[in-house]
């Protein structure tokens, strides 16, 4: 009886100051890591949102750009930091997603080694082709971009490197409608839209952030977005669905995660505080200047879309026996 008194004495004390120090929450910095380098659309939306995030609630918040591995680096770095609350991490389609369908022994399960917080952006991705220096581009739209893939030739698609979003989602395209693609892929955006301008490669699949400069130079055409939505970026561009490609679908997402384990309350703390974020008109405008749609929602919306999302990509990724050394 006295040792059964004692051991709830001690759970009781360890919820209280359990509880205390959830109430206390933040009493520290918070690490804001960020897989890729300063500049890209993860960065963009990082800083727009972690930048304001600090201001409104007066939270000290280091943003730390973590790049390696194709943004894995950071995201294992998420999955062993201690579950206090102190250490979140922004994911994405290309890390959070496909790491560890693609990489063996990548240092984190996507749904097992994570809190899910709130989802943050989504931007579609977009088909992009070159402009011809003739009297028109070369493919100038989706009927095109079909009808040469049901030829001989085939159509050669430019990505951002193996195992990225786009290349993933171009052989979902290829299963869907059985026309020829061959992948070339290239060591980020820039060198492969480079070549598609050139017109070494017939087109490129991409996010809408990472080609509306050039589209709106006039230096590519596109052909398509992939969500089941118009981009506001390119509002006369159709979707895949309208274009007559039915159920493919995807978009490049961002959302906050925090290693399993942390404490609900402090999870709860963190979906609220960048939701009240995400709603400022100013953030959603600078967010969607950049390409993308701000989103937030409840922690159980996003947890549930995590699942669904990796379990549509692993099925992706086994049909196409897509691995990664």
């Amino acid at each position: 009886m006295k040792t059964a008194r004692l051991l709830a004495a001690a759970i009781l004390a360890g919820t209280a100051a359990g509880a205390l120090a959830q109430a206390d929450y933040p009493a520290k910095p918070i690490r804001w890591l960020i897989p890729f380098t300063p500049g890209g659309g993860t960065d963009f939306v990082s800083r727009t949102v972690g930048t304001r995030l600090a201001e409104s609630t007066k939270w000290q918040i280091i943003l730390e750009n973590m790049p390696g591995a194709g943004g894995n680096l950071a995201i294992a770095a998420a999955a062993k930091a201690q579950p206090d609350g102190y250490t979140i991490v922004i994911g994405q389609t290309d890390n959070v997603m496909l790491g560890p369908w693609l990489y063996p022994n990548v240092g984190y399960d996507t749904v097992k080694s994570f809190a899910p917080i709130v989802q943050v952006s989504v931007a579609p991705l977009a088909i992009v082709s070159n402009v011809a220096t003739g009297p028109g581009p070369k493919l100038a739209n989706t009927a095109d971009f079909l009808a040469r893939g049901r030829s001989g030739a085939g159509v050669s698609w430019a990505t951002a490197g193996n195992g990225s979003a786009g290349h993933l989602f171009g052989e979902q395209i290829r299963s869907t409608t059985g026309i020829r693609l061959l992948q070339v892929p290239y060591k980020g955006a820039a060198p492969a839209l480079a070549d598609v301008m050139g017109g070494s490669v017939d087109v490129a699949i991409m996010s809408v952030p990472s080609v509306l400069g050039l589209v709106k130079g006039g230096k590519l055409t596109p052909l398509a977005v992939t969500t089941s939505k118009r981009s506001h970026m390119l509002p006369d561009v159709p979707t895949l669905d309208e274009a007559g490609i039915k159920g493919v679908e995807a978009g490049i997402w961002l959302g906050l995660f925090a290693p399993a384990g942390t404490p609900p309350a402090i999870v709860a703390r963190l979906n609220a505080e960048v939701n009240k974020v995400l709603a400022m008109p100013d953030i959603r405008e600078k967010i969607s200047a950049g390409g993308a749609t701000a989103v937030g929602g409840t922690i159980e919306e996003f947890a549930a879309f995590v699942r669904a999302d990796y379990a549509k990509w692993g099925r992706i990724a086994k049909e196409a026996n897509i691995k990664i050394e």
